[in-house]
């Protein structure tokens, strides 16, 4: 057997410890969503699966326990990011997938492309979507500018405080989805429960923060000038994403260079033989629970760990499956209707 495949059969679907972050605008749905206590503390974001280093996730479960996605990346390479992707990332987690709790409004902000973040950051920029998972009646997000609007314009408008007089305002509810590449203009606003799948970069050019204070208690940073570099002002026709909702089937919702996103909502067992896309594959578990169980070591005839080829998913948690295990069923435990799981993966046949 060859080293490869002797790594292969130490790989197995990762969980990773909690990685939690407090923010100004953060809310407290975040723990009971995955079955914690309540926490007092603004939990606005949930890092579910995260290489940006001193925020990365930890291994929680298996021979890998207490490592970090770096590591672990590192020591398996393309066998958990697949080769095409092993290439193109250079060797790196390419992105980051996070749970949003807004209980507040976010700032009006914008991210870079690739460009721009590497002149100017030395990173890569951030394209990112969004999943609606809950949302109060009446809850609104910004995405794009509902009218053309001009550079000299944009800084006025952020002098005087009226930018939001220009977005294109949207009013949302579950299952609803938003593209928003770099360079569009964004808010995630109060009263939403949103999971987000983006890049792996934590470059955020912030445009207006409503004149509030941090959680120092001191204004936070404001990116005015980079942003107006960073921006597209082209106003566009729609900037919701269309699909229809199927049971037992996977729907996809967003696809782009960086990243494929598909909704699964189940209610029968569930085969999943990835292999094509070279990829890794990030389960994110919205409602429901879910067991997810490795088919490929079938052709093994031993294993590392007996009783890891099966890991359990609950509601408000992910799942990391590495590309070289990429043979599974998805095995739904929600007896009273269906479960409804995110599917993240890298299309590596597109490049």
């Amino acid at each position: 057997m060859s080293s490869n495949s002797n790594k292969l059969e130490t790989l197995y679907p990762l969980l990773f410890e909690n990685n939690f972050h407090e923010l100004v605008w953060g809310g407290n749905n975040i723990c009971p969503m995955k079955g914690l206590p309540k926490d007092e503390r603004p939990i606005g974001e949930s890092w579910e699966v995260s290489a940006i280093p001193n925020k990365e996730s930890i291994v929680a479960n298996g021979t890998l326990r207490g490592m970090t996605l770096a590591e672990v990346t590192n020591m398996y390479g393309p066998l958990l990011l697949g080769e095409k992707v092993y290439a193109r990332s250079k060797g790196e987690f390419p992105l980051l997938i996070k749970f949003i709790d807004a209980k507040r409004d976010l700032s009006i902000q914008v991210h870079p492309d690739d460009k721009m973040a590497k002149e100017v950051h030395g990173g890569q920029g951030k394209t990112e979507m969004w999943y609606v998972m809950d949302a109060e009646p009446g809850a609104i997000l910004y995405a794009g500018f509902k009218s053309p609007i001009s550079e000299y314009e944009y800084h006025k408008r952020v002098e005087d405080g009226s930018i939001c007089d220009v977005l294109a305002e949207h009013e949302v509810k579950v299952g609803d989805v938003f593209f928003i590449p770099s360079g569009r203009i964004h808010a995630i606003c109060g009263g939403l429960m949103i999971a987000e799948i983006q890049q792996s970069s934590d470059i955020t050019y912030r445009i207006f923060d409503y004149n509030r204070p941090g959680l120092d208690g001191k204004p936070r940073q404001l990116h005015t000038e980079l942003a107006a570099k960073a921006i597209d002002y082209k106003v566009y026709d729609d900037y919701r994403t269309h699909y229809v909702r199927q049971i037992n089937k996977p729907v996809c919702i967003s696809e782009c260079e960086y990243f494929t996103v598909k909704v699964l909502e189940v209610s029968r067992a569930f085969h999943r033989k990835l292999y094509k896309y070279d990829s890794f594959v990030v389960y994110m578990c919205l409602e429901g629970d879910a067991d997810i169980k490795i088919r490929s070591w079938e052709k093994f005839d031993r294993w590392a760990e007996p009783g890891v080829t099966t890991v359990h998913v609950k509601k408000g948690n992910s799942c990391l499956i590495p590309a070289g295990v990429a043979d599974f069923n998805v095995i739904p435990n929600n007896e009273d209707g269906v479960t409804k799981l995110l599917e993240v993966y890298v299309n590596g046949r597109d490049f």
